[in-house]
């Protein structure tokens, strides 16, 4: 499923270090997979749950989809289609940031 806005949940203090930097490298996790893992927002509240439970201080970034290079859509949970960024997050397109909670563990 293609959406028009996708979502990045990260820590606060890995945001304010791409603030610095001017981009979004990733996370440890996207590095070691070769690309940064969003989702929509359909897919956050599970994303939330398998991915970040009992974690605080984090934020949730909305890019809109079309403005992202490297933007591919590929099959992962159950075969559901899930935005993944192959570069970087420029914050110049970050559309909202806001705190998120995730789930307790």
């Amino acid at each position: 499923m293609q959406a028009d806005r996708v979502y990045k949940v990260c820590s606060q203090a890995e945001w304010n270090a791409a603030l610095v930097a001017g981009a979004y490298h990733g996370s440890d996790v996207d590095r070691r997979d070769g690309f940064i893992h969003l989702s929509t927002d359909v897919q956050l509240a599970e994303t939330l749950r398998r991915h970040f439970a009992g974690r605080q201080g984090l934020v949730l970034v909305a890019f809109d989809a079309a403005t992202l290079t490297g933007l591919r859509w590929e099959p992962s949970r159950g075969g559901d289609l899930f935005p993944h960024v192959y570069g970087e997050l420029p914050v110049r397109l970050a559309r909202e940031v806001r705190v998120v909670e995730a789930p307790p563990r």
